[in-house]
């Protein structure tokens, strides 16, 4: 029907043509039109019904805020028939697709480097430098633990944060580096490596006995979380009710 071939198939590949490739991203734009028209059409009627497509960080479950599951019990119950697609990212990742119009809402440690973006400060998430309980310095005080024990130490840096990790320690290089939470908490709890988690997230494991954080006074830090969306998009139905379930009234 549109008169040219769509996609190259063979044995061993598959492959969209130019023509392929353009009608995909069109159909792409169509489906998100009509998400939006719904969501217009529904909002009107004092109603809310439609898709929206929501980032976040990995490792903020523990987070009663950064979570997200108040602000999503808030939109249900309030009535919303909303289809919520759910996706978890790092910043850098979470802040592209919003740019790209792949998500309308994100939060996360944004860099705020898209200028077709509008950016909302959430809320502030503390961090701390841990170690794990087989980890030498475990034991060892506050006060007697210097910055060649630090340097000494093997450290795991989260990828998306390289240098800033390596720099709040002052630490000469990483010895892992990972992008999920999840797998800084395994580096950590094999007691060979020092890092940084949000101290919400290590809280469980810190109550354990399993983690402790090390100098708090020299190496805690806080990142500041945003909420991230298209400015365009910024009288979206959906975008509007979101934020009002996380407590923004106004998206403008």
């Amino acid at each position: 029907r549109i008169g040219a071939q769509l996609c190259l198939r063979g044995k061993q590949q598959f492959r969209l043509t130019e023509v392929g490739q353009a009608t995909y991203d069109a159909a792409q734009k169509l489906f998100l039109d009509l998400d939006n028209f719904t969501l217009r059409v529904s909002s009107a009627t004092g109603s809310l019904s439609g898709r929206l497509r929501v980032g976040a960080s990995d490792g903020i479950y523990t987070s009663e805020q950064l979570g997200l599951h108040r602000a999503i019990d808030r939109l249900l119950e309030g009535g919303a028939d909303v289809f919520i697609e759910l996706t978890l990212g790092t910043p850098s990742e979470l802040e592209q697709m919003v740019a790209d119009g792949e998500l309308d809402i994100a939060v996360g440690p944004f860099s705020q480097k898209a200028p077709s973006v509008t950016y909302i400060d959430y809320i502030s998430e503390p961090h701390s430098l841990y170690c794990g309980v087989k980890h030498p310095l475990f034991g060892k005080k506050d006060s007697d633990i210097d910055l060649r024990d630090i340097e000494n130490s093997r450290f795991s840096v989260r990828r998306y944060r390289y240098f800033d990790d390596l720099y709040l320690v002052g630490h000469p290089r990483a010895s892992a580096s990972v992008v999920e939470m999840e797998a800084q908490a395994m580096m950590l709890l094999s007691g060979h490596f020092i890092g940084f988690l949000p101290c919400h997230f290590a809280a469980p494991w810190v109550k354990e006995g399993r983690l402790r954080a090390l100098k708090p006074a020299s190496f805690d830090f806080s990142s500041m979380h945003r909420i991230a969306f298209r400015t365009q998009n910024s009288s979206s139905p959906a975008i509007l009710a979101l934020l009002e379930a996380m407590r923004f009234g106004d998206a403008s």
